[in-house]
């Protein structure tokens, strides 16, 4: 578990693995601990890896909760309930009549996000159909299905077709032969799509995502239904089999690692799994131990500091990456308005091209492309900008700040002209970083789940009737004493 002084809920990893976690639909939970100035405070619990909301997911265990085997009896049905209503062979199968079938009966019902065979028509009457499905359609299910928009949990951001080309010609370029597309079903689609479909590329790709509905439209040597805040497969050791056979192939040698997770997650979790993924490629042994993962993780530039803090050899690149039905991530507008999600890799920023067409430049002193507006600072001696405006240098910060923000004298630091001075260091009080407030951290949800769990249930008070109409007539009797002597 992470120590310092952050205060707020964090993901516990010290637990003692020789017991496993307790799962709910979405696999096995993590164990959390309240958090304050860097010590633990209250019992530890479980609660769901994927969902931070308790109206998605409201399991709730105390580590030292002994459970009743009915309980547990229980836990396990529903479990199984939630469970989707075709495994991933039968969509195979379902998938390989569907395909046989003439585009005038090809059907996709939009309600339940199903392709639908002639035999179960009647059953989706009244439903919003999507007729003549053809298959180019079928090439590229990121359009055909809904994207689901729950931020904290499966946030299919899409990206443009602007960020998607952008990866992958980045891809061809640095020569690697396989994509490992974690969370990023529009790429896995592209680079299959102009692989199989369009011939202009020779590159694999398998997809891990939590979004089982892809499972109609890839095999299972094409997506393995993964929940990637706990490295769980939901298939077992046949799909964990499929990934570890895909990134040790050729000895492990030119495979990429491509991650987009919700914003929404937990940066230590995620960390946690993406480690599960570089020791499942390092156990190829043909490996060298100095060789890493190549990997590029696409979240938001205000999280960097996190990332750095278990990848400290990442570095961010000034790209912006931008989404197809996200209102605000869009590349092209200009001061806080534009996309802050960026790429972090351990790639060596200089082999990396970015558009010069989009107004990227090459700085020969940070020899790494930028953006046009990230001048570089000879104090600093590097090109500082995080947002893609001109940073200016504060000589008492020793550092270069957003531009819009002033040196307070109160704080010490550079903050926005109208923070409160009271407040300033104390940043969010759920995590404790300061580049956020309580009301936009990620882990909320989760304080206020522990919050709950540590209350106790009020007693309700009983309530003598013939009290309450002694004090309403006393009442009355003194309103009406207090009119007569106004008057």
């Amino acid at each position: 578990m992470e120590r310092g002084s952050r205060s707020g809920v964090a993901v516990v990893r010290d637990r003692d693995s020789t017991i496993p976690a307790p799962r709910c639909p979405h696999g096995p939970t993590l164990l959390f601990v309240k958090i304050f100035q860097g010590k633990e405070e209250g019992r530890r619990f479980y609660a769901c890896s994927a969902c931070r909301e308790r109206k998605d997911c409201n399991f709730f265990q105390w580590e030292d909760e002994k459970v009743s085997h009915a309980r547990l009896s229980a836990r396990e049905k529903y479990n199984q309930s939630h469970q989707p209503l075709f495994s991933h062979t039968d969509n195979i199968e379902r998938y390989k009549e569907y395909i046989m079938l003439p585009l005038s009966e090809r059907k996709f019902c939009r309600e339940c996000q199903l392709l639908l065979l002639p035999l179960e028509w009647g059953t989706h009457l009244g439903h919003q159909i999507l007729s003549n499905v053809s298959v180019a359609q079928l090439k590229r299910p990121s359009q055909l299905l809904s994207p689901l928009e729950n931020k904290k949990m499966n946030a299919q951001y899409l990206f443009t077709d602007r960020s998607c080309q952008f990866l992958l010609d980045l891809i061809v370029a640095l020569g690697f032969k396989r994509v490992l597309c974690v969370g990023t079903p529009r790429l896995h689609e592209l680079i299959k799509f102009q692989t199989s479909y369009e011939r202009k590329i020779c590159i694999r790709s398998l997809l891990l995502d939590i979004d089982f509905r892809y499972s109609q439209f890839y095999t299972e040597e094409d997506f393995c239904h993964y929940n990637m805040f706990n490295h769980h497969f939901f298939a077992g050791e046949a799909a964990y089999e499929v990934c570890q056979k895909f990134l040790q192939q050729d000895k492990g040698k030119d495979v990429i690692m491509v991650a987009d997770p919700p914003f929404g997650g937990l940066v230590e979790a995620l960390a946690f799994s993406f480690k599960k993924l570089i020791t499942m490629w390092r156990q190829t042994g043909g490996t060298d131990p100095a060789n890493e993962l190549p990997i590029l993780w696409i979240f938001p530039y205000f999280f960097e500091s996190r990332i750095l803090e278990f990848f400290p050899n990442f570095s961010m690149l000034d790209y912006q990456v931008d989404y197809d039905n996200h209102a605000l991530y869009k590349h092209g507008k200009t001061g806080r308005k534009q996309s802050p999600v960026r790429i972090l890799t351990n790639v060596s920023p200089h082999l990396i091209v970015l558009p010069v067409e989009e107004g990227y430049r090459f700085c020969s002193i940070c020899q790494r492309y930028v953006s046009l507006n990230n001048q570089h600072c000879e104090i600093c001696n590097s090109c500082t900008s995080k947002d893609g405006r001109r940073w200016t240098h504060c000589s008492l910060c020793e550092k270069c700040v957003k531009p819009s923000w002033v040196h307070c004298s109160i704080c010490d630091r550079c903050a926005f002209p109208s923070h409160s001075c009271e407040n300033v260091e104390a940043g969010c009080f759920i995590c404790g970083a300061t580049d956020h407030k309580r009301t936009t951290c990620p882990n909320r949800h989760v304080a206020r789940r522990a919050y709950q769990g540590d209350k106790k249930p009020r007693q309700k008070k009983k309530v003598n009737v013939n009290t309450i109409k002694i004090c309403g007539k006393k009442a009355g009797m003194a309103r009406q004493k207090q009119r007569k002597n106004k008057k």
